[in-house]
């Protein structure tokens, strides 16, 4: 009884302390003058707060409050089950044998969702939303705002039309784009074999929900968060298993400190320190020992390079923990899926990264622009205002041009409404065009950072050798035979037929040419042990018995083959020689050694292969050259090959061995100088790639990266571009932004000549936009101080929307691409830009000018001014597209059908007279033929098309001569400072003398140069 007595005295003191607060904080205000109802809400208010304290703890996040959006409030926000990744613990184990039954499935994914990674889901209606935010929207929002004020009904209407016409285009070609690119995804998806309904089956790894039970093989990439359960082979393992959980003995479970990989890789590679036999905490006192957990041998080993960069595979027993992305290197085993991808350490991390998230580099040039043609219009706004003061213009007067219809006028022609979707859109039709090409573009803004790519990393096999492999005449040891040693060769391959690597594929089919060798193979070998390829021990090692007697098999690089074995120094230097013989001919050497029980390790020879160049690799090294990109080789192979296939490839002959990067003792300006004008580097392991990628980025280098495994992963992520080649893994796509499905260099090069010309299609419509711009506010501006006069707004309405018209088909626009990376250049852009601006607006001007004439000059006074004015300025505009794209390709017909289209109509606005208001007065009326609008002869309009033509050659000629000038070529783009090199050398020189040391008896350190010059020197 002692129990619920103690329970119901704390229930009674939770009570009183809870009546404490709110008698406290009911005294706190003056509840005098509340009616009953108002005291009743104001307790329960009260009590709310009182009660704050004891409620259960979740996620704070700030909320905007409905009644006053401008403010937020902190609200604790308790998750759900399935958000938190939290299920019952039945969900957790499930017997291998048997899985989950069909009927489960759909219960557990109702409340886990499925299992994939992908960015927050945007709601719908808030995508819509999107296409209505922006600073250029809203001014054009806060224009729909003043012509409703003015009770311009026609304005209004037609610049709502803008907006949803903008908002709807952008939406169905990003939404086209998309089902393009999600169908290719599809190809690549990320499959599982699971248990389920007591059959083996294969399904998406999407499908999976907690408690499946999987079987995670050898090259394969781990599906979800999972809990390894016993080795595939091991029949009794479910029950040793059960045995060891009841008993306490396993650790793992999505619960436990196993869920993190930084742990896993602090027992396989850490010395252990924390728990030797020193048996005292850091207090000195005597601590009990830990007991290790009996859990028998290694089950996988799986790669967690892509989460914590290490190389070496991490071992997993019974009851670990395995994540989600990881690439097992070893082994095959059941495992039980613990949560869902969302809610995986890897998504966890995503989660925080996506949050984290800034504006990319695509995002904050389009700011840039749009917030310097915002402050640009400001100021033209204010000039007018100015100067209206100085005219006695009034601000508001019915039936006149007053201040706010031209502030109107000025808010429509500033902002250009169809740059944020316009642009988005030519990459969305670019990234779908790629897909076409089999190239899977991730995000959007990686298609900009492709097009300045100049730099390009590539690994060899597979990218620029076609990874067929042959072997040629092998060297054989002294007194070894021939099929003994392509039977050890075979035997140290891999076993599970349906992920063989190239390797031991064409090891394994050599063995056509040598019948004894298989003779051997036939005599019951039975494999004890298999340990898959180690990019750091550099060999694949199999342990199999034969006859009772147990041999240990191993191929690999001759370096590491040849310190196992202990042979004679003549064989040694015979061996060494025989692999330089090889490397010079460009064959990769495969050592191979064997270890009879009871005996010391015997050489038995080398294995030469050959893995020839792909045909258009050297043809497309060199058109990369030609394109400004500088390639780069990294490869794991033997310097002396990698040397051989860049002659052969005319790559260069400056490749270095990877000890030159971490362990060369180069540093500061020195070896971002190896760096950069290194051809290639041999020998590399993950962490050189990701050093590479990142030295080159210090040094102001747009950089892609190509690769395909799992330890790729790092790099790729680091990389400006990662670029998944065909074949890739699961962990390496996810980590790149671009997926090939087609192999070979000549497909990446392609991507990057389609990246340029989306790049040129954007950046010739900014240019095009700007010039609009500035057009019409220079104009309209000083047509208002020195005239007093204006195009109507009706008019300017029209414009902005022809305009928008006639440039939605510029992303299916045929384009050049430069022969150089290509930048923004955002100061060339604006100077080339506001010269065309400048132009235009002397041309309009000089078609207002000879209205005063009494002959009326070119016009020759057939027709009215509003139309006039109006058409000419349609048609210098829309053709100006045609002079910043560029004469190196003929316009597309549907960029020449949209801008036609536009004339057309913008002919027929200026001969009917629409919206030109025949009753408005014009001056000087009595210079002037004909002053009332409403119709123009169609003479007029036929000189009115010759003149604008004469004004756009004119502008084609000052834009080819701009774009010849040398120094405004070159004008923004970047360029290495020399500085910058210098204190590169002189932090890499203070670091080198600097040494970090602990004084005897002080718990404090010290910095202190080196003691004498010959230290320094050694350095």
């Amino acid at each position: 009884m002692a129990e619920p007595t103690e329970r119901a005295n704390t229930e009674r003191a939770d009570t009183r302390r809870r009546s404490s607060r709110i008698s406290r904080a009911s005294l706190s205000g003056d509840w005098s003058n509340l009616d009953e109802y108002g005291k009743l809400v104001k307790y329960l208010s009260t009590f709310k707060d009182a009660n704050a304290g004891d409620e259960e703890p979740g996620e704070v996040v700030e909320k905007r409050m409905w009644y006053a959006p401008w403010k937020k409030r902190k609200v604790r926000v308790k998750k759900l089950e399935g958000q938190t990744g939290k299920y019952p613990d039945e969900w957790k184990i499930t017997d291998i044998r048997e899985g989950l039954s069909s009927e489960e499935i759909p219960l557990r994914r109702r409340r886990a969702g499925w299992n994939e990674l992908t960015s927050e889901k945007e709601n719908p209606i808030a995508k819509i939303l999107s296409y209505f935010q922006g600073p250029i929207l809203y001014v054009m929002e806060l224009a729909v705002l003043l012509a409703g004020g003015l009770e311009d009904w026609v304005d209004f209407g037609v610049i709502i039309g803008i907006l949803c016409l903008n908002a709807a285009v952008g939406w169905y070609q990003e939404k086209q784009a998309a089902d393009v690119v999600a169908s290719l995804k599809g190809d690549i998806a990320l499959r599982a074999q699971v248990i389920r309904d007591s059959a083996q089956q294969e399904c998406l790894a999407r499908e999976l929900v907690p408690g499946d039970v999987v079987i995670i093989g050898e090259g394969q990439v781990v599906p979800a968060d999972c809990r390894v359960i016993c080795d595939f082979k091991d029949s009794h393992g479910w029950e040793e298993f059960n045995q060891l959980e009841e008993q306490g003995m396993l650790g793992g479970g999505s619960d436990s400190d196993d869920d993190d990989p930084t742990k896993g890789e602090k027992e396989n590679h850490g010395d252990g320190k924390a728990a030797e036999a020193d048996g005292h905490d850091e207090d000195g006192e005597e601590k009990p020992a830990v007991q290790p957990r009996r859990r028998g041998y290694p089950i996988l080993a799986c790669d967690h390079s892509a989460i914590t960069g290490e190389s070496l595979a991490v071992d997993r027993y019974m009851g670990d923990m395995i994540f989600y992305t990881t690439g097992c290197k070893r082994g095959k085993a059941f495992a039980v899926v613990q949560t869902g991808a969302k809610t995986s350490f890897v998504g966890r991390t995503a989660t925080m990264v996506q949050s984290a998230k800034g504006a990319g580099h695509f995002e904050l040039v389009m700011d840039n622009i749009g917030t310097s043609l915002l402050v640009l219009v400001m100021a033209w706004i204010l000039v007018a205002w100015i100067g209206g003061f100085f005219r006695h213009i009034p601000i508001a007067s019915p039936r006149q041009q007053t201040l706010l219809h031209y502030t109107l006028s000025l808010l429509i022609v500033g902002v250009p409404v169809g740059l944020p979707v316009v642009t988005t859109t030519t990459m969305a039709v670019g990234a779908a065009y790629l897909a076409k090409k089999k190239a899977i573009v991730q995000k959007l803004t990686a298609i900009e950072s492709l097009a300045g790519v100049d730099i390009l990393c590539s690994d060899k096999t597979g990218t620029l050798t076609a990874n067929k492999l042959s072997i040629r005449d092998p060297y054989v040891a002294e007194g070894v035979d021939v099929d003994w040693m392509f039977a050890v060769a075979a035997l140290a391959s891999s076993h599970n037929i349906e992920s063989l690597d190239p390797i031991d594929k064409v090891t394994v089919l050599t063995l056509r040419q040598y019948p004894r060798a298989r003779e051997i193979m036939r005599r019951g070998w039975k494999t004890e042990k298999f340990t898959p390829f180690d990019p750091v021990s550099k060999r694949i090692v199999t342990v199999a018995t034969c006859d009772g007697i147990r041999y240990t098999c191993t191929k690999g690089a001759p370096k590491a083959v040849l310190q196992l074995t202990s042979c004679s120094q003549e064989t040694a230097d015979l061996y060494k020689a025989k692999a330089q013989e090889f490397a010079h001919r460009g064959f990769r050497s495969l050592g191979v050694a064997v270890q009879k029980e009871g005996e010391d390790w015997a050489l038995l020879g080398m294995l030469p292969m050959f893995d020839p160049p792909r045909e258009d690799t050297a043809q497309t090294i060199s058109e990369a050259q030609n394109l400004g990109i500088s390639v780069k080789m990294l490869t794991g192979d033997a310097i002396a090959i990698a040397k051989e296939t860049c002659q052969m490839l005319a790559l260069g002959t400056k490749v270095y061995n990877s000890d030159k990067l971490i362990h060369g003792g180069l540093s500061g300006a020195m070896a971002s100088d190896l760096v950069e004008k290194a051809d290639g580097f041999a020998e590399v392991f993950p962490e050189h790639k990701y050093q590479v990628v990142q030295m080159l980025q210090e040094r102001g280098h747009l950089t892609a990266m190509t690769g395909d495994g799992v330890n790729d992963a790092p790099s790729l992520k680091k990389a400006d571009c990662g670029i998944a080649v065909e074949g890739a893994s699961e962990a390496a796509q996810s980590a790149s932004d671009i997926v090939f499905l087609e192999p070979g260099l000549s497909t990446i090069i392609d991507s990057i000549k389609v990246a340029r010309q989306i790049f040129h299609r954007m950046k010739a419509y900014i240019q095009y936009r700007i010039a609009l711009c500035l057009h019409l506010e220079i104009y309209l501006v000083t047509s208002m101080l020195i005239l007093n006069e204006s195009i109507r707004v009706e008019l300017i309405v029209f414009l902005a929307l022809f305009a928008d018209l006639a440039t939605v088909a510029v992303a299916y626009d045929n384009a050049s691409f430069e022969l150089r990376p290509v930048e923004w250049q955002l100061p060339k852009i604006w100077f080339i830009s506001s010269l065309l601006g400048v132009l235009l607006a002397l041309g309009t001007w000089v078609v207002r000018g000879t209205m005063f004439l009494r002959s009326g000059g070119i016009i020759q006074n057939w027709g009215a001014i509003q139309e006039v004015l109006f058409l000419e300025v349609a048609l210098t505009e829309n053709w100006l597209i045609f002079v910043t794209r560029g004469a190196d390709t003929w316009p597309s017909i549907h960029l020449v059908t949209a801008i036609l289209g536009v004339d057309v109509l913008a002919t027929i606005f200026c001969l009917f007279g629409w919206f030109s208001n025949e009753n408005m007065k014009t001056k000087p009326a009595d210079k002037f033929v004909e002053t009332t609008n409403g119709w123009t002869d169609i003479v007029t309009v036929v000189r009115i098309w010759g003149y604008s033509l004469g004004v756009e050659i004119v502008i084609a000629c000052v834009y080819f001569i701009l774009n010849k000038i040398k120094w405004l070529d070159n004008l923004g783009r970047v360029q290495r400072d020399k500085g910058e090199i210098k204190m590169e050398n002189f932090l890499a020189h203070l670091s080198r003398l600097t040494i970090e040391y602990e004084e005897h008896g002080e718990q404090k350190g010290r910095f202190c140069l080196a003691a004498s010059k010959e230290e320094e020197e050694a350095e």
